[in-house]
């Protein structure tokens, strides 16, 4: 465990080539498609879980809203199995990395904003200046209202970072200290490795839960831009 904290962070790199590409990639080998009349369990399970997060998801959703299913059903898919592959021992997790993280959450906010203005004009201006507001505030809302408009793909970006790489930091942490223990004292590594197993089995769940709030705050956005 002499390694440093955050190598599992860097990104891995073969013959001076990065290997991001190809593990970006990867996740969309876990997702077959089907060409047989009655599938397998695990794509049943697949188009099952797929059907009700989409029903649940795009239910609030007008027409115009409902031609994002496809591209937001992509994205819970691509960001739950990198979470989930990035549990792996020596493996890497993209969803570490903010910039990537912000090139996900730009473009789609981006996307969201312009469809509203294009389509709601009025309506989206009016989220500038709430009704009612008192004169003399009218110049400090609007820059309140328009900072918060753009920092709202920097939150998405910084929550789903920020979590993921809390969790990693945590398994290597509590892990270094389990292997340190069992030449010390075998009981409280023992105690130390059911932390670990639990924090464990969490991170799979916060790796599932954080995919979720990251396409269901991009849907909401696109719901008030629809």
């Amino acid at each position: 465990m002499n390694e440093n904290l955050f190598t599992s962070f860097t990104t891995p790199v073969i013959l001076g080539l990065p290997l991001v590409t190809l593990i970006v990639l990867f996740p969309s080998l876990l997702f077959p498609t089907s060409n047989r009349l009655v599938s397998n369990r695990f794509v049943t399970l697949q188009q099952w879980m797929l059907q009700l997060v989409s029903k649940q998801m795009m239910s609030i959703h007008n027409s115009k809203g409902q031609t994002w299913t496809l591209m937001l059903m992509s994205l819970i898919l691509f960001i739950g199995s990198t979470n989930l592959l990035g549990l792996l021992p020596h493996s890497f997790t993209p969803t570490t990395q903010l910039s990537m993280n912000l090139g996900m959450a730009i473009p789609l906010w981006a996307g969201a904003v312009i469809t509203g203005f294009r389509n709601k004009t009025k309506a989206s201006l009016a989220h500038f200046l709430p009704q009612g507001t008192p004169t003399p505030l009218i110049p400090m809302l609007v820059i309140i209202e328009t900072i918060s408009l753009f920092i709202q793909p920097m939150a998405l970006a910084v929550r789903l970072t920020a979590n993921i790489t809390a969790g990693h930091l945590l398994i290597h942490l509590i892990g270094g200290a389990t292997l340190a223990l069992m030449s010390i004292s075998t009981t409280t590594a023992l105690i130390t490795f059911t932390i670990l197993t639990l924090l464990t089995i969490l991170e799979f769940a916060v790796a599932m839960i954080q995919a979720y709030v990251f396409t269901l705050l991009v849907s909401l956005y696109l719901h008030d831009n629809t």
